[in-house]
């Protein structure tokens, strides 16, 4: 009996050991942390943006299973640098490729004139697991209007709070 469980555990071992060096196939943004931070305090409001706060819109991006084509109330809009980059976890999970969006206050010590293409800066949001701390390399910038929206999640029927950010291209 005692010989059986080594070898069961031996086995476990090894095979959890397995695919640990393989790319994830789950959405990047599953493991968003929603309502896990205010926004930056030093973000301009947006003068006048094509969605006002309590405007309804739908999302048409899907940053995350259930978001494309969702409906959605507008929180808070900013005039802003938004950049899409790329980055390693600081929790150790598998790299993060053109995630959309962090904004311009969200990386530390960032000119207020933004980055551009190939800099590096290192991110202080934490709206995803691992991204405080991690440097990003920025693989695109915008200079826009960005949107903090509720919105009613597709595939669950459950109402998702402050989602950051979304581009106004992203909305209609």
């Amino acid at each position: 009996m005692k010989r059986l469980i080594a070898v069961v555990a031996s086995a476990g071992i090894l095979l959890s050991g397995c695919g640990a060096n393989e790319e994830a196939k789950h959405d990047e943004h599953a493991h968003m942390n929603h309502n896990s931070e205010a926004t930056p305090a030093n973000m301009k409001v947006a003068e006048n943006p094509k969605y006002k706060k309590g405007d309804k819109v739908t999302l048409t991006e899907g940053h995350m299973p259930g978001m494309k084509d969702a409906e959605g109330v507008v929180k808070e809009v900013y005039t802003t640098h938004v950049y899409e980059v790329s980055y390693q976890p600081k929790n150790g999970d598998k790299k993060v490729s053109h995630h959309k969006w962090v904004v311009n206050e969200e990386l530390k010590d960032a000119p207020k004139s933004g980055l551009k293409k190939g800099d590096k800066a290192e991110m202080t949001a934490n709206h995803m697991d691992g991204m405080k701390g991690a440097e990003a390399t920025i693989d695109d910038v915008h200079k826009t209007d960005v949107y903090v929206v509720d919105y009613k999640d597709t595939k669950t029927g459950k109402t998702v709070k402050d989602h950051k950010w979304m581009t106004e291209d992203e909305l209609k």
